[in-house]
């Protein structure tokens, strides 16, 4: 088979070299990484996107004026080299690379592209720090030189055709769906896209191809997915980018379990070919109160064995001020026990209070049991039987901590304030760091089930959904919200008394070593619970029908039961590749205030261009 790098201007790829290749003659073309110049020897690391070679111009081997021309190399010339592959002499090796057993010996150079001085450097020691991110961004064309880039974005290729490869075997369909699309409410601000030939009218680019896929699934296609593209307008975080990819697909004819195999098997199937890693399947599930009540999280990362344990019983009559004013007021008493967590310092422990505000709590609460019992800032409000019974609730031994915190917790009906599960979350994984609990090596995959249906947004007093507005209902929560929509929209406090029934949905995450990478639900498919849904969220009959009508429409003429799920690409790929950022696994990424810096996007439109589209710029107020 001939080698695809193959070209006109290269025998083999230079960072393909290995120790079976001594004695052939090659020409290899590529960027100059490095260049030592030794005197009489000069040294290229010529590299290309397979690695880097040693070449070596030699006066034994070497033209006098190739040997020149060597010398007058800078970095990232671009250059071509003929010579012969030779091994390296005995005691150079360098078992850092690949090639690292072997070395061109050079003996005709081509210049084909001369570099300006760099702005940004592209090699770069392990230890060494990089420039600021913004620069990187404004010159990304060499930043995506970096060996380390080009390793993330060649795994971000694998995952890909990984997953078209099993997600092929196993019947679906690979359909594109539209870019142009109708605005739809999904939870974030759609972009818009002005008409030419429809004046005042505009298309969104969609945030997900839900409805989309949906409707495949009515019209028969039984298996879909694509690798989407997806665009939300939203605030950024540090973490997150308007424009990002996911693993999108949908089954009919299915429940939850067939989701699961059929993700489960998918991720099993990725990471096998990226990392040679056998996934344990099937993964763990939990409902989601179960996760809050156990970690004080919807993704909790499983690597971490600390867990949440409620002590309100035994310690809401202890002789202790603020206990005692939770049991008056409702309020619990969750706390974690912290193994060989005694021997923390106190400036450590002083640490949690911080901690446990960044959860939204007030503050947090410790003791520790020593061989002479309890100590700490609650420890003498607990007489020796309550202290005992302590013990046993939150199986404390010698030498741990426990770390408690008071507040309303979600899943315990209605709260007079805050929720403040949050900050055991955090207290949690801080303490896994500060301790080295955590096993980094571990795969901890886990499906965190039956999420509500609904959540309440105080702000606007009114319900929102909590996963997504086309996930089933569970149960008996269907008949729930249709007889509280029989007469259309509900009252304020019908909805409020629909939120505190505390219904499920038969909505599921995948988590992944404490980070959501999948979400997804068994779909409505009966037009009238999706109408009381949506009648629920207050949308009234003319809303429904501006926004989802053709949906319902097609639900009218035979709708199979189907569900779904979608894999945030981009987060897999950063996990998968070990990278700090998501922008480290994206070709060309933009800033945290949604700029593209090298190319300058977003700009001006000149007046001629706005007129073509009907669009009017008004200046904005300072």
């Amino acid at each position: 088979m001939t080698d695809p790098f193959t070209t006109a201007y290269r025998t083999r790829a230079a960072g393909s070299l290995r120790a079976a290749d001594a004695g052939n003659p090659i020409t290899v073309a590529g960027w100059v990484h490095r260049r030592r110049d030794l005197g009489a020897i000069v040294f290229l690391d010529l590299r290309d996107r397979e690695g880097i070679v040693q070449v070596s111009f030699d006066p034994e081997w070497t033209p006098a004026e190739v040997l020149a021309e060597a010398r007058r190399l800078g970095p990232e010339d671009v250059v071509q080299v003929q010579g012969i592959v030779f091994p390296r002499v005995q005691g150079q090796h360098n078992a850092a690379l690949p090639t690292g057993d072997v070395e061109v010996r050079g003996a005709a150079l081509t210049v084909l592209s001369r570099s300006e001085p760099l702005p940004i450097q592209v090699d770069y020691a392990a230890d060494e720090e990089l420039p600021a991110e913004e620069l990187r961004l404004r010159y990304r064309y060499l930043d995506l030189r970096r060996p380390a880039l080009q390793h993330s974005l060649i795994i971000r290729h694998r995952a890909a055709q990984a997953t078209r490869a099993f997600l092929s075997e196993q019947g679906f369909l690979e359909i594109e769906t539209p870019l142009l699309t109708k605005p739809t409410p999904e939870g974030a601000r759609d972009f818009l896209v002005p008409s030419r030939v429809h004046p005042g009218e505009f298309y969104a680019l969609p945030q997900s191809p839900q409805i989309y896929k949906q409707l495949l699934m009515v019209s028969g296609y039984d298996r879909y997915f694509q690798i989407a593209r997806c665009l939300r307008d939203e605030d950024l975080r540090a973490d997150r980018q308007p424009e990002f990819t996911q693993i999108d697909a949908e089954m009919a004819f299915v429940d939850e379990e067939d989701v699961f195999r059929t993700g489960e098997q998918l991720m099993a199937a990725i990471f096998r070919e990226v990392s040679g890693v056998e996934l344990q399947t099937p993964f763990p599930r939990m409902t989601y109160f179960e996760a809050l009540r156990r970690y004080g999280s919807d993704k909790p990362d499983l690597r971490n064995p600390l867990f949440i344990v409620d002590v309100t019983e035994v310690l809401s009559g202890a002789d202790f001020r603020i206990f005692q004013a939770a049991a008056e007021s409702g309020q619990s008493i969750r706390g974690i026990r912290v193994p060989g967590g005694a021997r923390l310092s106190r400036k450590e422990l002083d640490e949690l209070q911080e901690v446990a505000k960044r959860g939204g709590a007030a503050g947090a609460l410790w003791v520790k049991r020593g061989d002479e019992g309890l100590s700490g800032q609650f420890a003498k409000g607990l007489d020796e039987a309550r202290a005992a019974a302590f013990y046993q609730a939150a199986e404390l031994q010698a030498g741990d901590l426990f770390v408690a915190v008071v507040g309303w917790f979600r899943g315990e009906g209605e709260a007079a304030g805050p929720e403040v599960d949050g900050a055991l979350d955090e207290l949690r994984r801080h303490l896994g760091r500060k301790l080295d609990l955590v096993d980094a090596g571990a795969h901890a995959w886990l499906w965190v089930t039956e999420f509500p249906v609904f959540d309440w947004d105080a702000e606007n007093d009114r319900l929102v959904y909590a996963h997504n507005p086309f996930s089933m209902p569970k149960g008996d929560a269907v008949q729930a919200i249709v007889d509280a929509t029989r007469d259309g929209t509900p009252s304020r406090e019908a909805a409020r008394a629909l939120y505190g029934m505390g219904l499920r949905s038969r909505a599921y995450d995948a988590v992944y070593n404490g980070n959501e990478l999948a979400s997804g639900s068994v779909r409505i498919h009966i037009p009238a619970v999706q109408q009381a849904v949506f009648s629920a969220l207050g949308m009234t009959a003319e809303e429904v029908q501006g926004k989802f009508g053709f949906l319902l429409e097609a639900y009218r003429y035979g709708a199979p039961p189907h569900a779904g799920f979608a894999f945030g690409f981009d987060r897999l790929v950063m996990l998968l590749a070990g990278m700090p950022s998501l922008r480290d696994v994206v070709a060309f990424p933009k800033t945290t205030s949604a700029r593209a810096l090298f190319e300058n996007a977003p700009t001006v439109i000149g007046d001629a261009q706005l007129r073509e589209v009907h669009v009017q710029v008004r200046a904005t107020a300072e």
